[in-house]
């Protein structure tokens, strides 16, 4: 199998997606399937974590910027 790049919560569906067709193909076993959706869910909380906060820093940011100029 290629190695992938996950960088989208999309990368993510699609990758899981792949997974489930395998597994009904009988291409994959369960645990395999099970260990790789675990993974997938973990990283796509850390994607999700990961965009809450670079969009909370840029609210912050913004926010003190308008403090400064208000004073």
């Amino acid at each position: 199998m290629a190695r992938r790049r996950f960088k989208s919560l999309d990368d993510i569906r699609r990758y899981v997606g792949n997974v489930l067709d395998r597994l009904e193909d009988k291409d994959l076993d369960e645990t395999g399937a099970k260990a790789r959706v675990y993974c997938a869910n973990v990283l796509a909380s850390i994607i999700k974590d990961s965009n809450l906060e670079e969009r909370l820093s840029a609210l912050e940011e913004r926010q003190n910027k308008e403090v400064v100029h208000v004073q």
